[in-house]
């Protein structure tokens, strides 16, 4: 068994083939010079410095020897032949296999910003990327324009205000994280920002990076104003690592196409996580998820269809935020929430609340903010396809386990 791809899906995938009794070979191709690790903490806990190396390992380094497990680090795979069955590193050395998951994830997605190149610009993904901007943004006092108003943008952003630096944001919406959630619920998230320092310049963008010998110095946007930066963050999006599936001959789909058994349309081989844009069998469309609940339960059903069992990831997608003292749960299907109607459950003015959207009297997505412990009612209710009464629905007396 081979895997490519060194992050939480891979690790996941790995870990089932053992669990599940596959006792062959198995190896890791991972291109980054690090065991595999999960990219969430990046942004929040990690940058922060609230929290060690420790919580970015999914499997403590001691796993792969003491479970026969090879690691390579550093190691790029840059052909697949499906004939063949092998796969070509970098170094020119062939890799046979019986059953290959591709697990590549995803890129940022690179704007070609004038100035983008000058000392002091970053873009966000790696543990790398955290590890550099964790040093700078540690000891405050600096000037940070965060390019992008998603979700990365807005923990980066929180993150480096609590460690005292200034922080202005800019992006493509009215109101921040509002193409995922709403206007609405978007402005709960801005106004606990705005309250701590961060200050929007939105709808807007970067019309030049500009520098001083080669060091970044101000952002002019495309609203004409000028903002002091010694320090910019770009995070606007993510476009799936598809190059090594698509040479080789495989379906792709904003994404790999996969089953609902992420096979791929080569029998032998499989594709999990942030690359693989499987049919859901809860919608019955195709959707790709970015988020780290994805990782870890298509790594599991990866692993045990390449063993020939009888797997279907049809988990609800789910994924979190923190920023600030703003905790957020969210689970559901992001693709039917555009023409679905909101129900509030809870005070939005004292950021304890549960919402849900709700499409032709079933919710299909549902995000609880600093209550806790209702996941799993949440799920029930979208999983489940009921028509709810959404009265109920918003009363916070009526248990979410009777609607």
């Amino acid at each position: 068994m081979v895997i490519i791809g060194g992050g939480l899906t891979g690790a996941t995938a790995a870990e089932t083939l053992r669990k599940e009794g596959y006792a062959g070979p198995v190896t890791i191709v991972a291109d980054e010079p690090e065991i595999p690790y999960q990219r969430p903490p990046l942004s929040k806990g990690f940058l922060s410095g609230k929290e060690g190396e420790d919580a970015l390992l999914p499997l403590a380094a001691t796993w792969y020897g003491e479970n026969n497990v090879t690691v390579l680090t550093s190691t790029a795979a840059t052909a697949v032949d499906p004939a063949a069955h092998t796969v070509t590193l970098a170094n020119g050395e062939t890799l046979p296999y019986a059953k290959l998951l591709i697990a590549t994830g995803a890129s940022p997605r690179v704007i070609p910003f004038k100035g983008v190149e000058l000392d002091g610009v970053h873009y966000f993904r790696s543990k790398a990327d955290s590890v550099a901007m964790k040093e700078l943004l540690s000891a405050g006092g600096h000037n940070l324009v965060m390019i992008g108003s998603g979700w990365i943008g807005m923990e980066i952003a929180a993150t480096a205000r609590e460690l005292g630096n200034n922080v202005a944001l800019l992006g493509l919406e009215d109101v921040p994280l509002s193409i995922a959630i709403g206007k609405q619920l978007g402005g709960v998230f801005a106004a606990r920002h705005e309250e701590a320092g961060v200050k929007f310049v939105l709808p807007s963008s970067a019309a030049e990076i500009q520098g001083t010998d080669g060091k970044v110095s101000s952002v002019l946007t495309t609203t004409g104003e000028v903002l002091p930066a010694d320090l910019v963050v770009v995070a606007v999006g993510v476009v799936p690592n598809i190059g090594l599936a698509k040479d080789a001959g495989l379906t792709i789909n904003n994404g790999i196409e996969v089953t609902g058994s992420l096979a791929t349309s080569d029998p032998d081989i499989f594709a999990a996580g942030d690359v693989a844009n499987s049919l859901h069998p809860v919608t019955n469309a195709y959707a790709r998820s970015e988020h780290w609940a994805n990782a870890i339960a298509s790594g599991k059903v990866a692993a045990k269809s390449m063993l020939g069992q009888d797997a279907v990831l049809d988990d609800i997608p789910y994924f979190y935020t923190d920023q600030f003292d703003l905790g957020m749960e969210y689970s559901g299907f992001g693709a039917l929430t555009k023409d679905a109607d909101v129900v509030v459950r809870g005070d939005l003015a004292a950021r304890e609340f549960i919402a849900f959207w709700v499409l032709e009297g079933r919710v299909v997505a549902g995000m609880n903010v600093n209550i806790w412990d209702v996941q799993d009612a949440i799920k029930d209710l979208i999983s489940s396809g009921r028509t709810v009464d959404t009265a109920k629905l918003a009363d916070p007396k009526t248990p979410l386990e009777a609607i």
